[in-house]
This record gives C-alpha cells, sequence and structure tokens, in this order.
C-alpha cells in the first residue's frame, strides 16, 4: 500500500505536467477542480470571439459609410469638379525638325510647370507675396488673385528654370505643385522663324511647319526633315538684311531653290521674329511691315520684268515667233486709256531682235510678241505653270495669286511685262525653274525628297526652248540690265531683273520709292541647278546704286553675293567663262538694232 500511496502523488505531477509540489491526495482527486478550470477558459474564448464579431461589424459597417460618401462625391458636380481639377497629364515629347543635314531647328525640353489648388492653399496672401518675390513677372495682386479664385486647379507660372523650381520646392508651400511640362526652343531663332512657325504655351503648332504638321509632331517619334539647308539660309539672310539696311527698305526676302526637284533650300522674309517670343514685339502700326508675315510664300506681287522669262518661252514655244524675227520696240503701245512704253533711257531706237528685246528688257517689244499668241494660250500657259492659282505648299500661309476675269487683250500686254497679274516669290521662282531646267515643272517643296531624288513633273516647254531661255538668260547678266552687278566669275550665272511698282490702296500704282525690285539668278547656265531670287521692298537708291532702284541695282548684288558663298561651300567647281566649249553652249545671235521698218 505504501507503494502505491508513493506513486499517486508522482502521478500527479507527470499528469499535471506542474513543476511545483505535488497536489495532496485529496485534491489530485477532487473531480469539482477540473471542471471549474475548464469553464473559465472556454467563456474567456466566447468573450474574445464576441468581441471579433463585433470590431468586425464596426469595420464593414464604417467601410460602407466611406464607400456610399465618396459615391457620392462622385456623381456629384462637386465631385466632378474636384476629378478634373488635376493638372493636364503630360503630352509626349514633341519631335524635332531637322533641316536637310540633320542639323536640329526646332527640339523640345523637358521643364516644370507650377499649379496651384486654391481650395488648398492655407494662406493665400503669403503665398503670393512669397511666388511674386520669386517670379518678378508675376504681380501679387494678379498671384493673390488665382489663389483665392473659385477655380479648384490654376497654372501660376509655366516653364520653371531649375533653379526656379528649387527656389519653389524649399518655401514649402501647401497646395502648391509641379507638373512635368515640355518646352519648345529654336536654336537658329528668328533666322528660319517664317519657315518653322512656333507654337503655343501647351505646344501646339501655331503657324508655320509647326502648325501644318503639328498631328506629326505632337506623337513625338521620327524627327522632320525639312528642305531648308540652314548653311544656305545664313548666307541669304545675311545678304537681303545686308540689301535693305543699306538701301533703307521696309523689307525684303529671297530663296534659294534647286531646280531639279523643287527643294528650296533656303527662304528668308525680313522683317521677322523670335519664335520662341513670338509676341514680344508690339503689334506693327498700319502700314508698317508685319514680322509675321511671310513675304515668299504668303505675299502676291506683280513681278515686273522677270515675267519676261514666261512671256518669250511662251513666244519662242508656240511657234509663231522666232529667235530671228524682229519687232517694233520703239513706237509705245496704246490701248483704250493705257499707254505702253519703256523706261526712260531705255527705249530702242527701231525694230529689235527677240535676243535684245530680252537683253534689254524691253516693255514694247515683250508686249509685240505676246500679240502674236494671244490672251487665250497666254492665260494657259500661266496656269500650266502653276500661276493661276493657289498653290500647294507645306505652310499654311500660302497666297492666292491675283489673275484678270476675264483675261482681255490689255491684260495680255500688261502681263507679257510682268503688270496686271499677281504670284507668291515661290510660284515665280519655281516656274523659273522649269523654264531653266529643260521645261519640266516640279512641284515646291519644304520637304526634304528621300534621296535627292525629283519627281516626274510636267512638262512646260520643250528642251529646245529651254536651251534657248538658259542663253537668253545669260545675256542679261553678260551684257543687259544685270550685267553691273549679277555677273560671278565662274559659276555661269543668268537670269533676269524686274521693277515693279507697288500697288496701292487706291488701285493705282506708286510713283516714287515704292518700287518692289527683284532679281533671279541660275547657275551654272549650261546645266542649271540652282536659283536664287532676292527683293527688296521700297528700296531707296544712294551713291552706291547711283541714285537707281531697280532690281539690277539693288537686287543682283546680293544675289551674286550668295552664289559666290554658296558655290565653294555646295563644292560646285567653277568653269572658265572663256572656254571655247562654254562659249559655244551660251553662244546666241542677238542681230542688229535701230531698224525703222520691218525686215522682211
Amino acid at each position: 500500500m505504501r507503494e502505491r500511496q508513493a506513486l499517486i502523488p508522482f502521478a500527479g505531477v507527470i499528469g499535471s505536467r506542474a513543476s511545483g509540489p505535488a497536489l495532496p491526495e485529496s485534491a489530485a482527486h477532487a473531480p469539482s477542480m477540473t471542471v471549474s478550470v475548464d469553464g473559465a477558459a472556454r467563456q474567456m474564448l466566447d468573450q474574445a470571439h464576441t468581441r471579433l464579431v463585433v470590431m468586425g461589424l464596426l469595420f464593414a459597417i464604417a467601410l460602407i459609410v466611406v464607400s456610399g460618401r465618396l459615391t457620392m462625391l462622385a456623381l456629384s458636380s462637386d465631385g466632378v469638379a474636384r476629378a478634373h481639377a488635376a493638372p493636364p497629364a503630360m503630352r509626349t515629347v514633341r519631335a524635332d525638325i531637322l533641316d536637310r543635314n540633320g542639323q536640329v531647328l526646332a527640339t523640345s525640353i523637358p521643364t516644370e510647370s507650377l499649379y496651384a489648388y486654391p481650395s488648398k492653399v492655407i494662406d493665400a496672401p503669403d503665398a503670393a507675396d512669397q511666388l511674386s518675390k520669386l517670379f518678378p513677372d508675376l504681380s501679387y495682386g494678379e498671384l493673390l488673385q488665382r489663389l483665392q479664385g473659385k477655380s479648384h486647379f490654376v497654372w501660376v507660372k509655366r516653364h520653371l528654370s531649375p533653379r526656379q523650381h528649387y527656389a519653389v520646392d524649399q518655401l514649402g508651400l501647401p497646395g502648391i505643385g509641379f507638373q512635368p511640362d515640355e518646352r519648345r526652343l529654336y536654336s537658329e531663332g528668328s533666322e528660319v522663324a517664317q519657315v518653322i512657325g512656333y507654337t503655343d504655351i501647351d505646344s501646339h503648332g501655331i503657324a508655320g511647319i509647326e502648325k501644318s504638321f503639328d498631328d506629326y509632331l505632337a506623337k513625338g517619334t521620327t524627327p522632320l526633315a525639312l528642305s531648308i539647308d540652314i548653311r544656305l539660309q545664313h548666307i541669304l539672310h545675311r545678304e537681303v538684311a545686308a540689301q535693305v539696311d543699306e538701301f533703307h527698305a521696309m523689307g525684303g526676302g529671297g530663296l534659294i531653290m534647286d531646280t531639279h526637284t523643287g527643294e528650296i533650300l533656303a527662304m528668308v522674309s525680313l522683317p521677322d521674329f523670335d519664335p520662341e517670343e513670338p509676341n514680344a514685339e508690339p503689334k506693327p502700326a498700319p502700314g508698317e511691315p508685319d514680322p509675321h508675315f511671310n513675304r515668299m510664300t504668303l505675299g502676291v506681287y506683280e513681278m515686273g520684268s522677270i515675267f519676261k522669262v514666261f512671256n518669250t518661252a511662251l513666244a519662242l514655244d508656240s511657234g509663231k515667233v522666232k529667235l530671228t524675227d524682229y519687232f517694233d520696240a520703239f513706237h509705245p503701245i496704246t490701248i483704250g486709256r493705257f499707254t505702253i512704253h519703256d523706261f526712260k533711257g531705255d527705249e530702242l531706237p527701231g525694230y529689235s531682235s527677240v535676243a535684245k528685246i530680252f537683253e534689254i528688257s524691253s516693255n514694247i517689244g515683250s508686249a509685240r510678241m505676246a500679240e502674236q499668241v494671244g490672251p487665250e494660250a497666254q492665260e494657259r500657259f500661266m496656269d500650266s505653270l502653276g500661276l493661276t492659282r493657289r498653290m500647294s505648299l507645306e505652310v499654311p500661309e500660302v497666297g492666292t495669286p491675283e489673275i484678270p476675269h476675264p483675261w482681255r487683250p490689255i491684260n495680255m500686254l500688261t502681263i507679257a511685262f510682268g503688270h496686271g497679274i499677281s504670284v507668291t516669290p515661290v510660284q515665280l521662282v519655281s516656274g523659273i525653274s522649269a523654264i531653266a531646267n529643260g521645261g519640266v515643272l516640279r512641284p515646291a517643296t519644304l520637304i526634304k525628297r528621300p534621296g535627292g531624288q525629283a519627281p516626274a513633273g510636267v512638262r512646260v516647254i520643250s528642251e529646245a526652248t529651254s536651251d534657248t531661255m538658259r542663253r537668253l538668260m545669260r545675256l542679261v547678266v553678260t551684257g543687259g540690265t544685270a550685267k553691273q552687278f549679277g555677273n560671278v566669275p565662274g559659276y555661269l550665272v543668268g537670269g533676269k531683273t524686274g521693277t515693279a511698282e507697288k500697288i496701292m490702296l487706291n488701285g493705282g500704282y506708286a510713283k516714287k520709292h515704292a518700287n518692289l525690285s527683284s532679281f533671279v539668278g541660275v547657275f551654272p547656265m549650261t546645266d542649271p541647278r540652282y536659283a536664287v531670287f532676292v527683293t527688296i521692298d521700297e528700296p531707296h537708291g544712294n551713291k552706291h546704286s547711283a541714285g537707281f532702284e531697280t532690281g539690277g541695282w539693288v537686287a543682283a548684288p546680293a544675289v551674286a553675293r550668295v552664289i559666290s558663298s554658296m558655290g565653294p561651300l555646295l563644292e560646285i567647281p567653277p568653269v572658265d567663262d572663256q572656254s571655247p566649249i562654254v562659249q559655244a553652249k551660251m553662244e546666241i545671235e542677238v542681230n542688229p538694232i535701230g531698224r525703222h521698218i520691218a525686215p522682211n
């Protein structure tokens, strides 16, 4: 018995796994004690479970209340306004615009723009005060009005510099934030302004190439390559500006075209503007030139005697006029109340050959030649050259020609020497290129042609007529109206001068210091590749021009300087003007003048 009793306490210890002293035998065998302990544990577990259930229900109720509130807020008008209160999402960075050689002309850089949620600005007067000190161009009153306004979102300052961004960030103003943005930059400044155009503050195209190709550029994919050669652009801009300054002109312009492809390699219109600050200058007063106006594409002008290139080409190509024919270039032509005469001092003494009429630029002789073909043929020819309708070009600023309706005999006579029809300079040079390049008109373009390949084009005159016209244009430079300044040794320049009295608002012609003086030069005339055009608006003659304001004295010098600079730049080898081979290619029979009766 002792042995069994001794085992009971030990068993109690083992059964309870207690580390303390063994319970008395009476306690070890007391069932009421075990029941009491198990009941307390279960009661505690039940209480914990109840509390968890209650807490879960409370969280569920809270979630339902918050969700309902958010739903009501989203459906309310105030909620919709707040949904649109965020700053606009950042667009894809606008694609670059390049010149034909890959030089960047326009690009975009990432910036930060500053905005505010007025409802979240705690102290608007203090915020306006601190921000106006950082941005002197923003007045305190203007900022305070924005920050206290009813709008949920307002711009404070667009396109911050890194220094400005850091300074604002250090202020730690509640309700003020930054939005990723982009800014358009133009590396060449004003020199290509009218071609490229510009964008608004949100990088949307407003003018020029930027506007025409807005959708393409906004996608931010492949850069857009123009036909412009920025090296030639610099040269042309420099020379046109020099002539405008020297002759105190109100403006001027010029362009260079590849006669084989129709690509415009340079285009200048003065005055110009800074495309990064397009509205920095005040609006010009009435009568003053507008810097945003592109004279080369939007302006339409009577181009004067340059049109004699078209008139002579038409007459010769029609077969009704031969190079050996003579016309009365002495007696003025009277039709109705109008009289056609030549500039004083330029009159020819009698019947003259076609070559001499072209060389000396006789209005009377040109009109006589036009009579041989008639107004209908003249209109069709001008239409074939694209001079009677608005041309297609890759900028929105394109002018519409002014032509006569109907095309009467009097119009035929004046159009023969460039009056009574107004066209854009781009149309003029495109037509001249067609006359000189072998007789094929190719559309002008400001976009680089892949591989420099020319489109098929449309034939407007025969190759034989084109060859004759090249010889005649060369004659103008060697002995005609451009002999003073138009020639460039080694480059076989040919061309035509033009001096047109500007049409005034009353419809009449200005008589003094209101000329449009122009010259178009094409080279090399043995195989023309480039046409260079310069026009000066209202030049004033000086001692260097012997007081003259005509195209040969005012515009031709600029064209000659452009050609002498671009020839070596484009690695065009010069030729010997006196070479027998060259002389043979340029030779033309001028024939005598001074006959007072028509030859048989």
